[in-house]
């Protein structure tokens, strides 16, 4: 949500009484080498306009077409822009589109561009859309496919291309002039204009991303933006220094001269650096001190945000390969002892998949209507999970193998895994085996399947169910599970061509097959710890967990 404003998550700020997601969630964040006497200095604030914000976790990458995390999407959110840009209280505006258009069968959307420039004075257009998201689907792409390649199929031709039974000219994004975009769609759907809003659909330039395919968006002598922000300067794991993009369409309202990037995760010196006044953003602090900020800081608040903490399962792994095993260990963990001793910022135990703030066509509570399958929120079900094991040929542990869990670097990270790890040996009978790893290899670690058990965390892309369920179709980048299951990808792809009810009965067929299969335990629904100094004014942070700076302003 925005700061003071949560309209749009009334249920969810009923539910969770107070706080927090690309896509991979802000505590998707891992381990670098930042540390406070780095940070760099401000520069005469009297004449200059200077937040220093810390990012943690250095990024894998900040090319738009590229990235899934949260740490680049929020870089890419203040120095890219999209058809749409998210607004105050869960809606979205006209961004690098100054007005829209939709056909009467919800089908063709007809974007105007309005007037606007990249970083570098040359004109904004159309065609540079087209490349963008036509990149963004290319099964080739190098080095690798985009992880968020399935987030365009709801385009007319987009699924076929990347599957390599269609043509790239047969994607129905088509530049009718330098200024207008029109797109058809395979089937309406509600929520395609946020989705023009998210990273993966913000354009790139083709004469720049030719000329360094890897690196052009991280060297500050290359990169064109067109968002309020530019890079003016990186240093891997130390810092990113982003200043005012002058060329930027709505730069009279951008106020902020120079944005300074620490890349700090010891959530302690990150603390004691805001506590000196060397930070004034920032999401991340000792859980341990979670109650004390709560009760004597008057910047900590704990916003509402849209996602769910869990561990993933890589399904083909023994001995998890057995759907008993992974629900034996689901149900013998206490989801409630891990956000009362652990978390302590207000999060609320997970029993499904798609998190609470979700309505169906009859304005339900998703999560409710879809149940808890079997999940007890406060308390481990042991009997039953014991018997579970012992069906899977593991009476009372005995013949379980050691398994392995895998976790990015992170305080909480850790005391949530070595917490299961004790409540698996208590409740089972079983030993596991805890391996960090700093957030690079994770993310290449745990994408590539090379793990038994691993940390997840998924915040919403858009306001939708969709943007949870469709994270496990057989073809999506961010499927780590390595599940494949048909009769899901049938329910998902025939939900996208219906409406209303008929579409949320498929919806929540598509959650009991993920939750019924185990290829996920769900631990908690997140919120969002954070602090902010007093003199920061008109920052932004949305329920779906993203930072915007382009209208905040210090007030010394």
């Amino acid at each position: 949500m925005f700061k003071r404003s949560l309209p749009l998550l009334l249920v969810l700020a009923l539910v969770i009484s107070a706080f927090v997601g690309c896509s991979k969630t802000p505590y998707e964040l891992a381990s670098g080498q930042g540390k406070t006497e780095k940070l760099a200095l401000r520069q005469d604030e009297k004449t200059e306009q200077v937040l220093v914000w810390n990012l943690g976790a250095d990024v894998k990458t900040i090319d738009p077409q590229l990235n899934s995390a949260a740490n680049g999407g929020y870089i890419i959110n203040n120095t890219f822009e999209g058809l749409m840009r998210e607004s105050e209280g869960g809606n979205v505006e006209p961004a690098m589109a100054e007005s829209y258009k939709i056909s009467e069968d919800g089908l063709t959307y007809t974007f105007k561009l309005r007037d606007a420039k990249w970083s570098d004075g040359k004109p904004v257009t159309a065609h540079d859309f087209v490349y963008s998201w036509k990149r963004a689907l290319n099964p080739k792409l190098d080095p690798e496919p985009s992880e968020y390649a399935f987030q365009l199929f709801y385009v007319k031709g987009g699924q076929e291309y990347f599957k390599g039974t269609g043509s790239i000219d047969d994607v129905a994004v088509v530049a009718k002039d330098d200024k207008t975009l029109e797109v058809t769609l395979v089937a309406p759907t509600p929520y395609f204009l946020y989705l023009t809003s998210f990273y993966t659909f913000m354009p790139v330039r083709k004469d720049i991303v030719e000329q360094d395919p890897l690196g052009w968006a991280i060297r500050p002598d290359l990169v064109v933006c067109n968002g309020p922000f530019k890079v003016a300067e990186y240093r891997s794991g130390d810092k990113f220094v982003l200043v005012k993009n002058e060329n930027y369409w709505n730069e009279g309202n951008v106020k902020l001269d120079r944005i300074e990037v620490t890349l700090i995760v010891n959530e302690s010196t990150v603390l004691a650096a805001y506590q000196s006044d060397k930070l004034d953003v920032i999401d991340r602090m000792p859980i341990r001190e979670i109650p004390k900020l709560q009760a004597e800081d008057a910047t900590f608040q704990i916003l509402p945000q849209l996602g769910v903490y869990y561990y993933i399962f890589q399904v083909n792994k023994k001995p998890v390969n057995d759907v008993r095993v992974r629900r034996a260990l689901t149900l013998a963990i206490d989801r409630n002892a891990i956000v009362t001793t652990i978390t302590k910022a207000s999060q609320v135990p997970a029993t499904g998949y798609v998190p609470y703030g979700l309505k169906d066509a009859d304005g339900n509570e998703f999560r409710k209507v879809a149940g808890d399958y079997g999940i007890d929120p406060h308390a481990a079900k042991v009997e039953d999970a014991k018997k579970l094991l012992a069906e899977a040929g593991y009476p009372d542990g005995k013949g379980f193998p050691e398994i392995e869990i895998i976790y990015n670097t992170m305080e909480s990270h850790r005391a949530i895994a070595e917490a299961i790890q004790e409540m698996w040996k208590q409740n089972l009978g079983i030993g596991s085996k805890l391996i960090n790893q700093e957030w690079a290899i994770f993310q290449d670690t745990r994408g590539q399947g090379n793990f038994t058990v691993a940390r997840g965390g998924w915040a919403a892309d858009y306001y939708d169910p969709m943007t949870f369920l469709d994270l496990w179709t057989s073809y999506s980048g961010n499927n780590d599970a390595q599940w494949d299951n048909k009769e899901f990808d049938r329910l998902i792809e025939k939900s996208k061509l219906k409406e209303g009810k008929g579409r949320y009965d498929l919806l929540y067929e598509a959650e009991k097959l993920v939750m019924e299969d185990s290829i996920v335990m769900p631990i908690y629904y997140y919120t969002a710890p954070i602090m902010v100094k007093e003199k920061v004014k008109n920052w932004e942070k949305s329920g779906l967990g993203h930072w915007f700076f382009g209208k905040t302003y210090i007030e010394d």
